[in-house]
């Protein structure tokens, strides 16, 4: 006996079937969020953690006023075109390690990274930095940063080390910065004043 589509004679071959369709990047949002032109907005939501199914193609994701009390290691993995992230107002009160290299960042924002206090290990590495974060000198737990191949062109004096005496807890450790268009022989050598010793700052030629 004939089934309703034998029956009817229409060629169902090549009709996708619903159920293993995968949805398109455009197509993923968190639940509760407002995602539009590759934004993500997730703010005043209550969330405990970073939501899942945030779409690979996201540029700027705002998770601002949560409940957000740590960040886990693979949170923002695959977000290779992010270009801003917010997390001002959360419960982070112990982070000690945040990766955020491999991505497309190219500017951190003034005051970014001073909800992150016990912050120890910073990794902004292969991102599109043009500069120095601001704020390093006064993370006073901060002992290693990972700024390699970016786009940084000037070191300041005061982008790592505080201007007084007694600020910073702990020295750095590690500070790499090679593969970036630095003229390294012009950088003072006050700048690592605050660094252990003097083999924790990588250098190296730039090569475009």
């Amino acid at each position: 006996m004939m089934n309703d589509e034998e029956a009817s004679g229409a060629d169902t071959s090549g009709v996708l079937d619903p159920d293993s369709v995968t949805p398109t990047y455009s197509a993923m949002c968190p639940f509760g969020c407002h995602c539009h032109l590759r934004v993500v907005q997730c703010s005043d939501l209550g969330l405990k953690s970073v939501p899942k199914e945030i779409s690979p193609d996201t540029t700027l994701l705002d998770l601002q006023n949560n409940d957000i009390s740590e960040l886990r290691k693979d949170d923002f993995k695959g977000l290779q075109h992010l270009y801003a992230l917010v997390l001002v107002n959360n419960k982070i009160s112990k982070l000690y390690r945040l990766g955020l290299g491999h991505n497309q960042i190219r500017m951190i924002e003034n005051g970014s990274l001073s909800f992150l206090p016990t912050l120890r290990e910073l990794h902004l590495d292969n991102n599109r930095l043009a500069r120095v974060p601001s704020g390093l000198p006064y993370l006073k737990l901060l002992q290693v940063v990972y700024l390699h191949s970016n786009n940084i062109t000037k070191v300041g004096v005061n982008d790592f080390c505080p201007m007084g005496f007694g600020v910073k807890r702990a020295y750095y450790n590690g500070i790499s910065l090679f593969n970036n268009p630095v003229p390294y022989w012009e950088v003072q050598p006050a700048t690592f004043r605050c660094v252990t010793d003097r083999l924790a700052i990588q250098f190296g030629n730039y090569k475009k």
